[in-house]
């Protein structure tokens, strides 16, 4: 265009000794090359394209089967530059369609965090000591759960030292491990648990207070019973020290409650072992009542898995001995 705008273009010449013998011969005229402005170039358009729309309309009209007519003929000028200038046929300027670039293909919003997507496959982890923080969380995972679908199982992993750290300080109250149970046995899903690493304390209770036969331990996993421990008391007086102690004592009556009736233990047992801190491998842990199963790659598959006569009994296969081979036994034929 910056060529046709400077005047730069050129109308093609003839030779006169050629144009004088196709005279001669009655062959037809030739004509001059013509610039159809980008017809003979393949360029990706969109058929919604008002100026495309535009085009087309005005020239099916008269005046531009006039204007497409006259530019069919010799001239000196580029030929169809008139239609440049036209302005019914330049009335709506041509839309330019952005090609597909790396700003398309980011994400439109932020992905989700690993918590959503695991409470999208319905698992709840619980990773750390029973703070408020923690118990917010998983009480509100739980509720969820059970109001997006009441009949689907949720999954419960189980990875925490309960009310205490590792090192033995308190940093809960014991009511965080009693407001998740009570948030257990109120929501209608099966609850699942699963021990992976260590279910110490408040956490061991609830590792047993998942659905009879879901109860599950890694292989390493480690299951711990113990007293709950009063808090740092500080500056407290005799008397508030008293009043502390005399919950925590009630809180240590229901929490042995509570691991009797899901352990299958007498009571009297639970508080003798809970004397002091009462470790569980997963095979202790199985027998003392705490867990169903040890989750071992395979292990439970196959126990479980009938064997071939069985499977054939059960659908109806009547086994039938093949005969000898020919040639075989004693009849010296072999």
């Amino acid at each position: 265009m910056a060529l046709l705008d400077r005047g730069l273009w050129q109308a093609p010449k003839m030779n006169v000794a050629s144009l004088s013998l196709s005279k001669a011969r009655g062959l037809p005229r030739a004509s001059p090359a013509r610039v159809t402005m980008g017809m003979g170039l393949k360029h990706p358009h969109s058929p919604n394209d008002p100026f495309l729309s535009n085009l087309a309309a005005a020239a099916s009209t008269e005046l531009g089967k006039a204007q497409l007519a006259g530019a069919s003929g010799v001239s000196d000028g580029p030929p169809l530059l008139d239609i440049l200038n036209n302005p019914v046929m330049m009335a709506a300027p041509a839309q330019v369609e952005r090609s597909s670039g790396y700003n398309e293909h980011r994400p439109r919003r932020p992905p989700p965090d690993l918590p959503s997507l695991l409470l999208n496959s319905r698992i709840v982890y619980i990773g750390m000591p029973l703070v408020p923080a923690v118990t917010e969380l998983v009480i509100a995972e739980l509720l969820y759960l059970q109001y997006s679908d009441p009949r689907q199982p949720i999954y419960v992993y189980i990875n925490s030292t309960g009310t205490s750290r590792a090192d033995g300080e308190t940093v809960g109250l014991e009511t965080e491990g009693f407001a998740i149970y009570d948030t257990f046995r109120n929501v209608r899903n099966q609850i699942q648990t699963v021990a992976v690493g260590a279910a110490i304390g408040q956490a061991c209770l609830l590792l047993a207070a998942g659905d009879k036969g879901m109860r599950y331990m890694m292989p390493h996993a480690t299951a711990m019973i113990q007293q709950p421990r009063l808090p740092s008391t500080g500056q407290m007086s005799a008397i508030d020290v008293h009043i502390r102690a005399k919950e925590l004592i009630n809180n240590r009556d229901t929490l042995v409650s509570l691991l009797a009736k899901h352990t299958g233990n007498p009571v009297e047992k639970v508080a003798k072992v809970m004397e002091r801190p009462f470790y569980m491998n997963p095979k202790k842990a199985v027998d003392f009542g705490v867990a169903d199963k040890i989750l071992w790659r395979g292990q439970e598959a196959m126990a479980e898995t009938m064997k071939a006569e069985d499977w054939d009994k059960g659908a109806g296969i009547r086994v039938v001995e093949r005969p000898a081979a020919y040639g075989s036994g004693d009849s010296g034929l072999g």
